[in-house]
């Protein structure tokens, strides 16, 4: 669990520490009286090729070879006191996006081309090794950090689970969503409180507890009346806050750990439940933003002999993708996901296929269907060159199918990309 707490690369899509991964903190304990600083980083450059049905648009027509990349500054520190208390911060920055037009430049004021960074995560941690660990601040919960089955750790270590790999540059309308990954912005991006209890006997648990959808220090830039406080909103006159703001999500999770004849198995699993803020307007709530509360599951399993990993997950309940809400009278969200890895010297294989069921665009009343379905396939390889660099060749294609979904082609939209490049951490 102290690997959890210290060691969160496998949640910030880089790749694991087998491949050659950027590892944001070091998981071994400090000694006591001592205070440990980390200034660590991390480098993904790729270039490669996509293919979509909006690659042409509305007169646009996308460049297919394009350059993708993504670069993180991790700075914390670990400590440990003479009577056995650990404690510690972390803080992880990124690369913000942009928009195209020119090369990038010095200033965020400019329309096109700008660079700058932002904060992803942001958390302090105290406990012992004895009695489990509470974080606090913004980063993973319970239900991203004990996730199990969900083998991304080959290719860029994005895949499409991505911020800033290959899958970022496809089309919006031809790329399939991310329901089926817990390790992504909506759940980790936001402020909580969050215990990771020690592992007794092979088991493992979290618990998480997050008041609101905010994120450290958002919400109050304008903090002179309820309307533009968004951290202290539980009720609004405003149609559109009601499905955007969430509020007292809790999660609790669970996993067993156990060896035999070789094989070093884990199965887990997790619910997670949070609820819309409530509507206090005078008109009619539209069906759009007339939400049910959050109910998410999830179970896995997975299972590694010699340098073979093969897992499985699945995810599912009152959900839209990306862990929004969803219209009351739409269908439930259900997903699933299995895939391999397989580690021989400096070389690693992966593959994983996943599909996602959920309502999409529809809302009761419309005419298009009811289920938005999307599947894709991921392949990659590596060739470590060291603990901290990776080569890697990946391929992705994906689909989108919904009758009457307007933000498709006639209810259907496909995606492939094939990309090569590095990953450096240090």
């Amino acid at each position: 669990m102290r690997k959890l707490l210290l060691a969160s690369a496998a949640t910030m899509g880089a790749l694991l520490a087998t491949t050659g991964g950027a590892m944001a903190q070091p998981a071994k304990p400090v000694a006591p009286g001592t205070v440990v600083v980390h200034f660590n980083g991390y480098l993904e450059f790729g270039i490669g090729d996509i293919g979509s049905t909006f690659n042409t648009h509305d007169g646009y027509k996308i460049n297919p070879i394009t350059t993708e990349g993504d670069a993180r500054i991790y700075a914390g520190f670990d400590a440990q006191t003479l009577t056995g208390i650990e404690y510690g911060a972390q803080i992880e920055t990124r690369v913000t996006s942009s928009n195209a037009g020119k090369a990038v430049g010095s200033s965020s004021a400019s329309s096109n081309g700008f660079t700058g960074v932002y904060v992803r995560r942001a958390y302090g941690y105290i406990g012992a090794k004895d009695a489990g660990f509470l974080r606090f601040g913004q980063g993973d919960g319970g239900f991203t950090l004990l996730q199990t089955g969900v083998l991304e750790s080959f290719g860029d270590g994005q895949g499409f689970n991505s911020d800033g790999g290959i899958y970022s540059a496809v089309p919006g309308n031809a790329a399939p969503g991310q329901f089926i990954f817990a390790d992504t912005g909506n759940l980790y991006a936001t402020s909580k409180l969050v215990y990771l209890s020690p592992e007794i006997a092979g088991f493992a648990a979290a618990v998480t507890y997050e008041p609101n959808s905010n994120g450290l220090k958002e919400g109050y830039a304008s903090n002179g009346t309820a309307s533009s406080t968004s951290g202290a909103l539980a009720a609004s006159p405003t149609a559109s806050d009601i499905g955007a703001r969430r509020k007292n999500l809790v999660d609790a999770d669970l996993t067993y750990t156990m060896k035999m004849d070789g094989f070093k198995t884990k199965i887990g699993g997790g619910i997670l439940h949070a609820a819309p803020i409530a509507y206090d307007g005078t008109a009619a709530l539209p069906a759009a933003d007339n939400v049910d509360e959050l109910n998410v599951y999830q179970g896995g399993i997975q299972t590694s002999f010699g340098g073979l990993t093969v897992g499985g997950n699945i995810k599912g309940g009152s959900t839209l993708d990306s862990y929004s809400f969803k219209p009351k009278g739409a269908r439930n969200a259900f997903a699933y996901i299995v895939g391999a890895t397989y580690t021989v010297g400096p070389y690693v294989l992966g593959a994983y296929y996943f599909d996602n069921q959920t309502a999409g665009n529809y809302t009761p009343g419309k005419a298009e269907a009811r289920t938005l379905n999307e599947d894709g396939v991921a392949v990659g390889a590596n060739y470590v060159v060291g603990k901290d660099m990776s080569l890697y060749l990946q391929y992705l294609y994906g689909q989108r199918h919904q009758p009457g979904n307007t933000a498709l082609n006639n209810g259907y939209a496909q995606m492939n990309a094939i990309s090569t490049g590095a990953t450096l951490k240090w």
